[in-house]
């Protein structure tokens, strides 16, 4: 959930276009002004202009957050049952944005995978340590305002958004209310964010990317699963290294079978907390992080878990090794997961010299989130973290630890 200086306040949108249900769909004129941004542009490109190669291309589910302050009263006059989160249709989306109407409330490029390639494209912005990263994004959003919406805040942040526009389509939404006691009470339309196919388009991009991160949320519709697949498949015959987020304990459980279908016969890489990571080893609560960790890493050749403000692991060919947490203060723990997998990739692609150097970015990368409001790495922060980790693009160990023939070419 995008929220903070990533966001679009509500009084930066046209006045005559109000959050009705025409403004969720064809009639929203949505500024895409964005402060923390500007500053990033060092190499942002035009599609006239894109790079020869791509660093990472995430594949994810691209959704617009609308995110505002309410209260209890408003939920009870919706019907809405606080702290819950809620798949909504067409209509009901467009009954909630009627309700905010006159309410102060915000618009940002939402969703996990997007928070883990901005971090990215931001630490990786300049370049220190190595060349500039090229990131994206392949997805699906509507031709709708909103669509050009979520691709102009991206390409803001150097994201560059790449599938083209489903025409008459319209783009998926994350309504988030907010109430006094902290509490979120959040309405998805999925929209088109729901469909991803695999088209030439995509299977060109593929061929031309070193690491592909898929987002787990996408294996809750059945009909994307095959694109994660043939999409998996393409990557492992150009020789790209394959990433898979764990996403959600419940999305795990529905979808137990898909998930290790793919991870055992394509994934390099797999990012959970330790949670997820108990979930996929069909492992008790009781069980320890360090123990789903090592299990994972029998059939994955990189494992990453996160543990909250215990630390974190990193596991290779049975082993793990502990990351200590990064000491902050708590603001909002709301994306460190995102950011914390936003350094290990970044360490991948700048050579870092061991498990622990990567480990330990990425735990300071998370910190530094934490510890503001807001789940997207500010670009003066990301500078300061770059220029903090004086990696090397020589390969080291930790390349064959990963396994991966290609690999030592990123």
């Amino acid at each position: 959930m995008s929220s903070g200086t990533d966001a679009t306040p509500a009084s930066d949108f046209p006045p005559d276009t109000p959050p009705s249900t025409s403004a969720a769909d064809d009639d929203l004129g949505v500024s895409d002004s964005d402060d923390d941004d500007a500053p990033q542009d060092h190499h942002t490109h035009s599609s006239s202009s894109l790079p020869d190669r791509w660093h990472v291309l995430g594949l994810g589910q691209a959704m617009v957050d609308f995110s505002g302050m309410v209260d209890d009263e408003f939920l009870e006059r919706l019907g809405l049952e606080k702290g819950t989160r809620k798949v909504v249709n067409h209509e009901e989306r467009g009954r909630v944005l009627r309700a905010m109407d006159g309410c102060s409330y915000k618009a940002a490029a939402g969703g996990s995978l997007s928070n883990t390639l901005v971090a990215l494209a931001r630490l990786g912005g300049q370049p220190i340590g190595g060349p500039s990263l090229n990131v994206a994004m392949a997805g699906s959003v509507g031709s709708d305002p909103l669509g050009g919406f979520y691709r102009s805040k991206l390409q803001r942040a150097n994201v560059n958004f790449l599938s083209a526009p489903v025409d008459d389509g319209t783009t998926g939404t994350v309504i988030v209310l907010t109430t006094p006691d902290a509490q979120r009470t959040m309405l998805a339309y999925q929209g088109m964010s729901s469909r991803v196919n695999y088209d030439p388009c995509l299977a060109s991009l593929i061929s031309k990317t070193s690491i592909l991160i898929v987002e787990g949320y996408l294996f809750e519709f059945p009909d994307t699963i095959k694109t994660i697949a043939m999409a998996c498949e393409e990557a492992r015959r150009c020789g790209a290294l394959v990433a898979i987020t764990a996403s959600d304990v419940t999305c795990i459980e529905r979808h137990y079978d898909d998930f290790w279908d793919i991870m055992a016969n394509y994934a390099d890489i797999i990012f959970a907390n330790s949670d997820e990571a108990r979930t996929f080893c069909h492992f008790s609560s009781k069980e320890s992080p360090i123990s789903a960790t090592r299990y994972l890493s029998h059939f994955v050749p990189f494992v990453s878990v996160t543990d909250g403000p215990k630390g974190s692991y990193i596991g290779v060919k049975g082993e793990a090794v502990y990351i200590p947490p990064s000491p902050c203060v708590p603001v909002d723990t709301c994306g460190a997961g995102d950011a914390y997998a936003s350094g290990i990739l970044y360490g991948l692609l700048r050579g870092a010299s061991d498990l622990r150097d990567m480990g330990a970015l990425a735990s300071k990368v998370a910190s530094v989130v934490v510890a503001q409001q807001g789940t997207r790495l500010r670009v003066q922060d990301a500078v300061k973290l770059a220029k903090s980790f004086a990696f090397h693009q020589k390969s080291s160990a930790v390349w064959s630890d990963v396994g991966s023939d290609q690999i030592s070419s990123l």
